[in-house]
């Protein structure tokens, strides 16, 4: 046989192989699908830059209503319901949150650089994640569950976690 044909036939059985291999690690190795499993290399960044690219083309550029008092009221009664058990509440953190993985966003917290949960993202990114969840973190999309309006309320809700609340609004967001 000559050269060639050898480097061929070892390139299309190398092809072949790669599947073979992940194929079996994915069936009898142990491959981290536990909350608790170290995560594979890059996963983070995998997912990351997708989810962000989508999020950007399709999120709305602004909110179809106003935020008032009785926006942010509703928002708190709806955020309390659906949102608190898993994002936790101005000054406690929801335990169950940290367990999950990704952990959630404890959407009451500063980060890092001192911005309150997602208050530094445009309203329209939040309202996007609200409305499409998130797959593979536990996010679930409210498209079916909540309104147009009561999705935007929540957004506009959480737009505004940096900046005092009308007390209507904190009385819904106490533990």
């Amino acid at each position: 046989m000559n050269r060639a044909v050898l480097v061929v036939i070892s390139f299309l059985a190398g092809l072949l192989l790669i599947p073979v291999v992940a194929f079996l690690y994915l069936t009898y190795g142990k491959p981290p699908v536990a909350t608790t499993d170290a995560p594979f290399p890059f996963e983070a960044k995998i997912v990351k830059v997708p989810l962000r690219a989508r999020i950007k083309s399709e999120m709305p550029a602004s909110a179809p209503i106003a935020i008032n008092e009785e926006v942010l009221t509703h928002g708190a009664e709806i955020y309390q319901r659906e949102c608190a058990f898993c994002h936790g509440y101005p000054g406690k953190p929801s335990a169950t949150g940290k367990t999950m993985y990704p952990s959630t966003p404890q959407l009451w917290a500063k980060h890092k650089n001192g911005v309150v949960g997602v208050s530094d993202d445009p309203v329209g990114e939040t309202y996007w994640r609200v409305k499409n969840g998130i797959r593979l973190t536990g996010m679930p999309a409210y498209q079916k569950i909540l309104s147009e309006n009561d999705m935007w309320q929540v957004s506009l809700l959480l737009s505004a976690a940096d900046k005092p609340l009308p007390a209507a609004a904190s009385a819904f967001l106490k533990p």
